[in-house]
């Protein structure tokens, strides 16, 4: 036996070969095959905030899972990953949509916008952000980007709507705090109708 082989020695070079072979293998059998018939891309371009961004997406993944924990837009919330609080919500060609409900395969080619897009390259604020905050709507602030999103997209079909009608385009949109009524004042003085 060698004397300068240790057990150590003996035992990194085994889990070094073992790695490189596994390697190259993974890599030869990546280059060698063909998309079988019936798979799925697994890289996409997704137009997010303006934005083409290149992203490896399972074909199961939701949009609310790509967004933030593939490309790192945290400000769309998680909350029942079922459709049914709103907090994930993002506008896809200017219509909201919950992000947990799509998969991230059936926006491709579509415009996606979060709540990080609305900032103007300078900084500023997005006039409804900053109504929210003038109206102090946000409480604990976990349902706010998904409230904001849905809003811009009531504003986008509706510039000028009613109380009412901002009530019913939110009502998706569940706080558990309660501060329906600041939210809602804050799409009013977006909206241009309350200063």
């Amino acid at each position: 036996m060698n004397p300068n082989l240790s057990r150590r020695r003996f035992i990194k070079g085994v889990i070094a070969s073992s790695a490189a072979a596994a390697t190259s293998s993974a890599w030869y059998s990546a280059t060698a095959q063909t998309r079988s018939a019936g798979s799925v891309e697994r890289l996409l371009i997704l137009n997010i905030n303006g934005r083409k961004r290149p992203v490896d997406v399972l074909p199961q993944e939701t949009l609310a899972y790509t967004l933030r924990y593939k490309l790192g837009l945290t400000g769309t919330k998680i909350g029942c990953n079922r459709g049914e609080c709103g907090a994930c919500t993002v506008t896809v060609d200017d219509v909201s949509h919950y992000s947990c409900s799509m998969l991230t395969h059936s926006v491709r080619g579509r415009a996606i916008v979060t709540v990080e897009g609305l900032q103007a390259a300078n900084g500023d604020l997005h006039p409804i952000q900053q109504a929210f905050i003038d109206e102090l709507a946000p409480q604990c602030g976990f349902c706010t980007p998904g409230q904001i999103m849905a809003t811009v997209a009531l504003l986008k079909e509706n510039p000028l709507p009613t109380r009412e009608e901002a009530r019913q385009a939110l009502s998706g949109n569940l706080c558990r705090c309660g501060a329906y009524d600041h939210y809602l004042n804050a799409v009013m003085r977006a909206s241009g109708q309350t200063t």
